[in-house]
């Protein structure tokens, strides 16, 4: 597992590296209340938070068909699930898509009790710590500390504690 990205900025006022986005919107049923949940800047400033060097990422937001074929095709799992993160780099600069699934995010927002907003930024800073090679399937040492450093960044953020 790489050094704690991120976390540092969570403490002190530190300036992000550059980041490089392009947001998408699939076309899919209420694509406009997630359109409207994710400003670019807001976007740009929960992910560059979250990164400890220069990236260049895509964030594509789609509907429960094109998330559960991408799950099939990348990961073997035939369901829709709420990121996907595609990591082709990491340095000198981190390069991934990441793929947010709306219908299971707002599903999930609603769940455990979150706005969209809340359930969004936390995806995206756990799939731009997936993109600078942070895991939190193979043990659970890493998976507590990928949580802890979610927990800080969303903090600073002004976001409560997502889990």
């Amino acid at each position: 597992m790489p050094s704690r990205p991120g976390v540092a900025r969570a403490t002190a006022a530190a300036t992000p590296p550059p980041l490089e986005l392009s947001l998408q919107f699939a076309r899919f049923p209420g694509a406009a209340a997630h359109r409207a949940a994710l400003p670019a800047a807001r976007v740009r400033r929960w992910i560059a938070f979250a990164l400890a060097r220069p990236a260049e990422l895509s964030v594509r937001v789609v509907g429960e068909e094109e998330g559960r074929a991408l799950n099939l095709q990348y990961r073997g799992k035939d369901y829709a699930t709420n990121v996907l993160t595609f990591d082709y780099g990491l340095e000198p600069v981190v390069m991934a898509d990441l793929v947010l699934c709306a219908p299971v995010v707002e599903r999930e927002a609603k769940e455990q009790g979150k706005t969209l907003q809340a359930h969004y930024a936390h995806l995206l800073v756990h799939g731009a710590l997936h993109a600078q090679g942070w895991d939190h399937e193979t043990n659970e040492r890493d998976a507590l500390a990928m949580e802890a450093a979610e927990i800080l960044l969303l903090g600073a953020l002004g976001f409560a504690n997502p889990y």
